[in-house]
């Protein structure tokens, strides 16, 4: 079953082909992790990412802040190197960013997680950090749901026995990627890990070649979102 499946990061430390989600997940949930750490009483964190290579409110300005970025996985470095993190990595890093690590910093990034969903892959940072070993973790394969209602996507979840959401997390796991889907629903947890099938390689093309959703609905206004929207 893909829920016990791993992928291998470069340092050999294993990390599972489905994730969760929990960007914007409220308090209550955050809350829940936090007793779960004090329970545990865990001396390390599993894995660390510097969340952007750009501030939040300047998401994709055209500026790269490879200075800060530096400074900041040299942090992380050091906290790997001292073992209070099993892996570190970054998210939404475009190549240059990731070239300014590799170049200038002591370790590779181990993962890069960016948003990546039908009608939406960034296929030349996936092959990048496939080449350079860094596994990519896709954010949002379901596009915060708004692939759902996508006529084509229905017509082939139907053709294998799937709701839209379990072919669309089985897609991103056959580009290579590990699968980031967020829900807070325990159904929904079940079903997205329910997705045991595979999608002919017809099929992948097909979806391959969909065009850029037209909106993310509300989630629009979130720079991550209206980034890409916007290079359309």
């Amino acid at each position: 079953m893909v829920v016990n499946e791993t992928y291998t990061l470069a340092n050999g430390v294993e990390i599972p082909k489905l994730g969760l989600g929990t960007w914007m997940i409220d308090n209550e949930a955050v809350k829940a992790i936090e007793k779960s750490l004090e329970r545990l009483n865990v001396d390390y964190i599993d894995l660390m990412i510097i969340h952007s290579p750009q501030p939040w409110a300047n998401f994709r300005d055209g500026n790269h802040y490879f200075e800060g970025n530096l400074e900041a996985w040299r942090a992380l470095e050091e906290a790997y190197e001292a073992g209070k993190l099993r892996a570190i990595g970054v998210s939404n890093f475009e190549q240059v960013d990731l070239e300014n690590l590799i170049t200038n910093g002591k370790v590779t990034p181990m993962v890069n997680q960016v948003l990546a969903h039908i009608t939406n892959v960034p296929t030349d940072v996936i092959e990048y950090c496939q080449s350079q070993d860094i596994i990519v973790e896709a954010y949002s394969p379901i596009a915060h749901g708004a692939i759902l209602d996508h006529p084509v996507v229905k017509a082939m979840a139907e053709k294998y026995q799937a709701s839209p959401a379990q072919l669309s997390i089985r897609y991103v796991l056959q580009l290579g990627t590990v699968a980031l889907p967020k829900t807070t629903n325990k159904d929904h947890m079940k079903s997205n890990a329910d997705i045991d099938f595979t999608i002919s390689e017809e099929d992948m093309n097909m979806l391959n070649e969909l065009p850029l959703i037209e909106t993310y609905g509300d989630d629009q206004v979130m720079p991550v979102f209206s980034s890409q929207y916007n290079k359309k």
